[in-house]
């Protein structure tokens, strides 16, 4: 709640206007039962037509009033309510962006998306309602019922008695409610993440004939999320009729004891009206603050779950250089100094002892069985997870000292995942250097081997890239993902087994591509592919996440068993 607050107080001339115009509809509304009783009282009893006409005028200017305070109202109450969910989602967006890889893992995507959406969609519903009904309500009930002592004060006790009962059943059903209602929005988180995963992998499921199973399990989750928002949807209503009966029974009594001081001369029969008439704006209002408290019981439910967002911080450790362990001797370019690293909650660790050193210029390849901690090892590199034991340098300090713009701005990465963005080709090379020129464009092109990508495209370097890139091959999306990270000209490239959709010839050709650059830039090659890593300067084998060889081709050919059995194993 701090978060929504927090925004609301940029809307702060809103969040006084809306509820005041409210407050002021409320008032006129009030009056309505007082002109009422005078039209019936002076009016049509005494047959005075000039008065009938003068307060129908007057129950006119009293709606016009109320209609235009209303509109106003709504248009501040509207105007907050979309602002703080823009700026939520904007806050929570960027929030997001801040976490290391081990938050985004624990999270997940769909929870993250479900409280983006659904989440904060809540909660500008709950604002909205807030600013436009929780003060009016409760002045509509206590109002009427104030004004109820004026017309008779033996009518009004009537009031007195009825509305403590009216707010012990709503507030009992309030306090029921609002953990229901979490655990039906945790219901729809896990939903979310089923229908994600069907539809990323909805080629896979038709490979392997799983729609059934896949369609048995939806309904199962879809039925769990349908039978608690059922459950709670059902106490929820309780409210209307529980509500509707209290003050149909507190009715009859006021009917009943009106009649009888009618009868005996104490009140007049417009008395009478104008009380049913507070009794039926309570009524109404009570009807009103009951579905006011359902959306605001979703609301605060959906906020706290929004708010856990904002409360995480990222784990990756920070220094300064004046830290003992910041710097080390600058020799060598890139040191890993006794490394380990465990993920979160793992029950042991991905890489352990990993001590290798890289001078600036060297092509380092890095090759090993799957999970033998590969692409563990690179994302070190650039400070996406923090190593749990030892430390890693880059030119002398610890990547837990740069600042993570200063860092990542020194390193070119290609992921092992080809991720492309909807938009040209052009505006997807350009990611990694928004102010590259065209002829680093097409130098980036050129080292990546994607000239025939772009030349037999229609519009070249204009070309519409699908979402995902659904309409480029596999190798396509790797290359140009390829390009996107050398137009960065980094110092240090990264490339996390990004060339495995690439035919022999076309991965011989980048590589030596890459040898041949100007710059002297460091590389780190992960493959499946001895014949991608033969030339390196230096080869890593990595096995259960240690290292078991290190060296060149020709030294580990000799020296280390598992890359000689993976060498001969492919070219046999």
């Amino acid at each position: 709640m701090k978060s929504i607050i927090r925004i609301l107080g940029k809307y702060k001339k809103e969040t006084v206007l809306a509820p005041l115009f409210k407050l002021l509809e409320a008032s006129f509304e009030l009056l309505v039962p007082l002109v009422v009783a005078s039209l019936i009282d002076y009016g049509i009893l005494q047959n005075n037509k000039g008065h009938i006409i003068k307060s129908f005028l007057l129950l006119i200017l009293l709606a016009v009033v109320g209609l235009i305070s209303s509109v106003t109202a709504q248009y501040f109450s509207a105007k907050a309510a979309i602002g703080v969910s823009t700026q939520l989602r904007s806050d929570m967006f960027a929030k997001i962006q801040s976490f290391s890889f081990s938050e985004l893992d624990k999270l997940g995507t769909s929870t993250m998306i479900t409280r983006m959406t659904s989440d904060i969609h809540q909660v500008q519903n709950g604002v909205n309602m807030f600013l436009r009904l929780f003060l009016r309500s409760p002045f509509i009930v206590f109002g009427a019922m104030i004004m109820a002592f004026t017309v008779d004060v033996k009518g009004a006790l009537v009031f007195a008695g009825t509305i403590p009962v009216l707010g012990i059943v709503v507030f009992a059903i309030i306090l029921v409610s609002i953990p229901l209602y979490r655990k039906s929005q945790q219901n729809l988180d896990n939903l979310t993440a089923k229908t994600r995963e069907n539809l990323s992998g909805v080629r896979v499921i038709r490979a392997f004939c799983q729609e059934e199973k896949e369609i048995k399990e939806f309904r199962t989750l879809n039925e769990i999320l349908n039978k608690s928002q059922k459950y709670v949807g059902k106490i929820s209503a309780l409210m209307n009729p529980v509500t509707y009966v209290i003050i149909n029974v507190a009715i009859i009594i006021l009917i009943y004891v009106g009649a009888l001081r009618v009868d005996s001369g104490r009140i007049t029969q417009g008395a009478v009206v104008a009380l049913y008439n507070y009794m039926s704006q309570i009524l109404v209002e009570l009807i009103k603050l009951a579905n006011l408290i359902i959306t605001l019981t979703k609301s605060v439910a959906c906020a706290n779950r929004v708010e856990s967002i904002f409360a995480i911080h990222s784990t990756l450790e920070t220094m300064t250089e004046n830290d003992s362990n910041a710097t080390t001797d600058k020799t060598d370019y890139i040191v890993f100094d006794n490394v380990g690293l465990t993920y979160q909650n793992a029950g042991e660790e991905s890489l352990s002892d990993i001590n290798f050193t890289v001078k600036k210029g060297e092509t380092v390849g890095i090759i090993g069985g799957t999970g033998s901690g590969k692409s563990s090892l690179v994302n070190l590199i650039p400070h996406f997870y923090d190593c749990t034991k030892g430390n890693v340098y880059i030119d002398g300090i610890n990547v837990k000292a740069y600042p993570p713009e200063r860092l990542r701005e020194k390193i070119g990465i290609v992921l092992q995942k080809a991720v492309l963005f909807k938009g040209s080709i052009k505006e997807n090379i350009l990611w990694g250097n928004p102010d590259a020129t065209k002829e680093d464009v097409v130098k980036a092109i050129e080292i990546s081997q994607s000239e025939d990508v772009i030349s037999a495209k229609k519009d070249g370097l204009d070309e519409m890239i699908e979402h995902g890139g659904r309409n480029l091959s596999g190798g396509q999306k790797q290359r140009l993902t390829i390009a996107r990270a050398i137009v960065r000209n980094p110092d240090i490239l990264i490339l996390d087994d990004s060339s495995s959709a690439l035919d022999y010839a076309t991965d011989a050709k980048l590589r030596q591509a890459i040898h041949s650059l100007d710059k002297n830039m460091t590389v780190f090659i992960v493959s499946q592919r001895t014949s991608s890593i033969m030339s390196a300067d230096k080869i890593l084998v990595l096995d259960d996440g240690r290292i078991v060889g290190m060296g060149t081709h020709e030294q580990l050919m000799e020296n280390c068993g598992i890359y000689k059995e993976i060498h001969l194993s492919q070219t046999r």
